[in-house]
């Protein structure tokens, strides 16, 4: 059984998009199934395609199952679903005192939002955020990817 423990944060004022890898990696993904316990998504990611479950109430750590499909399967996948809800967005990797985060610079209708998270083997593990990190959104579900393809943030009342 898989199990992710994940950490999500918004980034504030001192992020920039000059510390990242110059090549990041377009994301794709639909949810074909999505409720306050379970989602079930297919993602294009890079040269990869994949299905992915997901169950759990806890928004920090919960059962993940992700399973590479053919690149054909997929497609044929994305026609039958047309209608479903989806996020685009593009990956980077940042290597931070020993801890990889993936920072998500969505597009689409998620344009103008920027998530990093960061994946850990426990709850108490410790790690030092990059000062560009900012408030913690893991609790919120608002910002769970299944939600923004719902909800998308360009629909949010800005304060």
């Amino acid at each position: 059984m898989g199990v992710e423990i994940e950490r999500k944060f918004i980034v504030n004022e001192r992020f920039s998009k000059s510390i990242l890898s110059k090549k990041g990696e377009l994301i794709w993904q639909a949810y074909l199934l999505s409720n306050e316990n379970r989602s079930i998504r297919i993602r294009k990611k890079g040269e990869g395609a994949f299905i992915t479950l997901k169950s759990g109430k806890d928004l920090l750590k919960r059962k993940e199952f992700e399973y590479e499909i053919p690149i054909k399967d997929f497609e044929e996948l994305k026609i039958v679903f047309n209608d479903f809800p989806f996020i685009e967005k593009t990956r980077y990797l940042f290597n931070y005192k020993g801890i990889v985060w993936e920072v998500d610079i969505f597009s689409g209708a998620n344009i103008g939002l920027i998530i990093a998270e960061i994946e850990l083997e426990s709850r108490e593990q410790k790690f030092k955020k990059p000062e560009w990190i900012g408030e913690e959104v893991t609790n919120n579900p608002n910002y769970l990817n299944s939600n923004l393809a719902n909800t998308p943030y360009s629909t949010w009342e800005k304060v």
